[in-house]
C-alpha cells in the first residue's frame, strides 16, 4: 500500500477531499468548522416570535461546543504519537483491518551469491553445510530448510556421476552450466532429486537432507498427498531427511532444473546462523551407488553429526572419526 494518498473522505488540511469541514477542524475566518447540517440555525437567530424558541435551542448548542472545545484543545495526531496504547479495529477473522502503522517488516536476509557456488565441487558440497534453502510458492508462502547432508559427484571421471566419462545430454546438461545451476532429475519415474552445480566440468553436489525450519505444516501437507493414507503422520524430522523426500516437502519437480539460485524469484540459498566446524562434519561413502565400482566408497558424502534429520548415520566412520580426534 503506497502511503500518502488520500482516500475519498480523508483530512486535507482541516478539510475533506470535497470542501466540507470536519468537526474540530478551522475554517478561513479561524472559527471551528460545524456540521453542514446544524452550522444554519445555530449561527443565524430568527427574528420576532421565533426568538423563544432561538433561546430554547442555545442550551443544546453550548451541550454541542463544550466537546467540540475539549477536541480542540488537545494536540493534533501524529505517527509520533504511538508510544501509548492503540485500538485497532478488527474484523470477522480476528485480523488488524490494513493501518500504516500496523505494517510487517519484510525479511532482507541476503542470499548465496555466484561467488559462493563457483568453488570446488567437494569444497561447495562442505560449504552447504548449515546453509538455508529457500522455496516461495506461487502464493507468496515460503519454505525453508537447514542443509545438514550433501554428496559430490566430480564430473567425467566419478564413475557414480551422471556425467561420466563427459558425456553431457539432455538430461544432464545443468550439471555443465555455471555454478549455481540446479540440475534436478526424476527416478523411478515419480520421486525427484535436487543436485547444484559448482566448479568442474559436469560436476555436481546433491542436497540429500535437510532440517526445516519454516512451513512444516504445508510441508507435511505436500509429503502426505504423495503417501498411503493409512500411513503414519510424519514427525519433524523425518519430513527432509532424504533426497527424494526434501524435493516432496519443497515441491520442487523437474520444472526447476536449470533454474539459477542466484536469480531466481522462487528458489535460492541464505547464508546460514553457524556453519558447522570441521569436527562437527562427518565424512564418508555416498548411498545407493553399487553401480559405480571403486567410486561407490569414495568419501563423498557429508553430513552435520547429531542432526537427527541425516538420512544415514555411518556409526562406524563417526567411531573412527571420533578416536582419530
Amino acid at each position: 500500500m503506497v502511503h500518502g494518498a488520500l482516500e475519498p473522505g480523508k483530512r486535507e488540511g482541516g478539510r475533506t477531499r470535497g470542501g466540507t469541514s470536519e468537526p474540530g477542524a478551522r475554517g478561513p475566518s479561524g472559527e471551528a468548522g460545524l456540521p453542514p447540517s446544524s452550522a444554519s440555525p445555530l449561527l443565524t437567530a430568527p427574528a420576532g416570535g421565533a426568538r423563544a424558541q432561538f433561546s430554547r435551542m442555545m442550551p443544546r448548542k453550548r451541550k454541542w461546543l463544550t466537546p467540540l472545545n475539549a477536541v480542540q484543545s488537545k494536540p493534533s495526531f501524529s505517527p509520533a504519537d504511538t508510544s501509548g496504547s492503540l485500538t485497532v479495529v478488527l474484523d470477522g477473522n480476528s485480523s488488524p483491518v490494513s493501518s500504516k502503522y500496523f505494517t510487517e517488516k519484510k525479511r532482507t536476509s541476503s542470499r548465496l551469491g555466484t561467488d559462493f557456488f563457483n568453488q570446488p565441487c567437494i569444497n561447495l558440497a562442505k560449504s552447504f553445510l548449515g546453509q538455508i534453502l529457500v522455496h516461495k510458492l506461487p502464493d507468496g508462502r515460503e519454505l525453508r530448510g537447514r542443509i545438514v547432508e550433501t554428496e559430490a559427484y566430480l564430473g567425467g571421471e566419478d564413475a557414480a556421476s551422471h556425467s561420466k566419462g563427459g558425456k553431457q545430454t539432455a538430461r544432464n546438461a545443468a550439471m555443465f552450466m555455471k555454478p549455481g545451476t540446479l540440475y534436478v532429475y526424476q527416478i523411478y519415474g515419480i520421486y525427484f532429486c535436487m543436485n547444484v552445480s559448482s566448479q568442474g566440468e559436469g560436476a555436481a553436489v546433491l542436497l540429500r537432507s535437510l532440517e526445516p525450519l519454516q512451513g512444516l505444516d504445508t510441508m507435511k501437507q505436500l509429503r502426505s498427498a504423495q503417501r498411503k493414507a493409512s500411513a503414519k503422520p510424519l514427525k519433524d524430522w523425518q519430513l527432509c531427511n532424504g533426497p527424494s523426500k526434501l524435493c516432496q516437502a519443497f515441491s520442487i519437480n523437474k520444472s526447476f532444473d536449470q533454474k539459477d539460485l542466484v536469480r531466481d524469484t522462487a528458489v535460492w540459498m541464505e547464508p546460514g546462523s553457524e556453519a558447522p566446524g570441521e569436527e562437527a562434519v562427518v565424512t564418508a561413502a555416498r548411498i545407493g551407488v553399487s553401480y559405480g565400482g571403486e567410486w561407490a566408497q569414495k568419501p563423498l558424502r557429508f553430513y552435520i553429526r547429531g542432526n537427527k534429520c541425516v538420512s544415514v548415520v555411518d556409526k562406524k566412520v563417526e567411531s573412527e572419526q571420533g578416536a582419530a580426534d
